[in-house]
């Protein structure tokens, strides 16, 4: 995997979204703490974080530029596996705090980890407002339908009538679709992935991590003990192959075996839907734009994701568009008021009387 490397203007090698890239070569050791890693075997947590040590290296990201945030739950425990800067933080906070990191210091690459219990139920509002604003970080949405850490409760995206600890007689919530979520927000980058796919995985993570904005990846992640094979159509060899429908920028949307489904749009409804090629000809398979600027497109791929017992979904990315990242705006904005300040001596308190004052005689 190569990265796009640059120079910033006081020489310093720069290349995923600017951060500075370590002058040394970096191996897998290097991000690999001395902690015992504590999640139950056969975890799908294990196979992301053993991408992700893997990736970061070939990015050549500094360690010490390298900043993860979590919440709470078992993907929250990630920073402590990870030989950088990190904060296991409040549950469902995780994207406030990497707001403020990554305002505050442009060098930095900013990752927040969470989980689907973390993100979206406490967490809904700042994953929402995170993404609508274009924070400059990435977001790792470990999704594996469950609250796991509390021992097996129901989450926000478990199927309706999912029997729990919580759920006794079946859940009665209609499930988050994640994607649809941070597409509703109109965040600028949307991917999907598997844990079990560390190719697929780590193309996310590369793509992701030189986006400049918010960029939010959902990866399906298997929790064996208390919702095992909640993935397994897109995940077991006899089945993926109906059920992943994979997204390539600037190729016609087909899957199944030899190919013979594809994704059209209805004449009609003006929706997406899966059909057979066969039937209605390859010239009207959906050719997939993962830059199109209206987020409806990829709200429409989003939407192909089987509810329920999980059947079929799209992996890869849904959306990458260029927008100005908050972070920056906000720094230009406080560079400019500085020096207004700075050449207008009644420039400060203009600013503290502000528009709403009045002058009592």
């Amino acid at each position: 995997m190569s990265v796009e490397i640059s120079t910033t203007s006081n020489g310093q090698r720069s290349g995923l979204a600017g951060v500075p890239l370590a002058v040394e070569p970096l191996n897998r050791k290097d991000f690999t703490t001395d902690q015992e890693v504590r999640w139950c075997p056969g975890c799908g947590d294990y196979a992301v974080l053993s991408a992700f040590q893997g990736f970061m290296p070939e990015a050549g990201i500094k360690r010490e530029n390298t900043v993860i945030i979590s919440g709470i739950g078992c993907s929250s425990r990630f920073p402590y596996y990870v030989d950088s800067y990190g904060m296991h933080s409040i549950h469902g906070r995780a994207p406030a705090i990497a707001t403020g990191v990554a305002t505050s210091r442009p060098d930095l690459g900013v990752w927040v980890v969470t989980g689907d219990g973390d993100a979206l139920s406490i967490g809904g509002n700042h994953l929402i407002h995170a993404l609508r604003r274009n924070v400059n970080f990435t977001i790792l949405l470990f999704n594996n339908r469950i609250y796991g850490l509390t021992k097996g409760q129901y989450s926000p995206t478990s199927e309706i009538g999912k029997i729990t600890k919580s759920t006794p007689y079946g859940s009665l919530d209609n499930p988050f679709n994640p994607l649809s979520l941070a597409l509703g927000a109109e965040a600028t980058f949307v991917a999907r992935t598997v844990d079990s796919d560390r190719k697929h995985l780590t193309a996310m993570l590369k793509a992701a991590a030189e986006h400049r904005g918010a960029s939010f990846i959902e990866i399906y992640q298997n929790c064996p003990i208390f919702n095992d094979d909640a993935f397994a159509a897109v995940k077991e060899k006899d089945t993926k192959a109906e059920a992943i429908i994979p997204l390539v920028d600037g190729e016609p949307i087909l899957f199944g075996i030899d190919n013979r489904l594809g994704v059209i749009r209805d004449q009609q409804t003006g929706e997406l839907k899966v059909a057979e090629v066969a039937e209605v000809g390859l010239e009207n398979i959906v050719v997939h734009d993962e830059h199109h600027p209206d987020p409806a497109y990829a709200f429409g791929l989003s939407r192909l994701t089987t509810p329920g017992v999980l059947e079929r979904a799209p992996i890869g990315i849904f959306r990458s568009v260029d927008a100005p990242a908050y972070d920056d705006l906000a720094r230009e904005q406080v560079a400019a008021a500085a020096e207004k300040y700075d050449s207008d001596d009644d420039a400060l308190q203009q600013m503290i009387n502000g528009r709403d004052t009045w002058t009592v005689d």
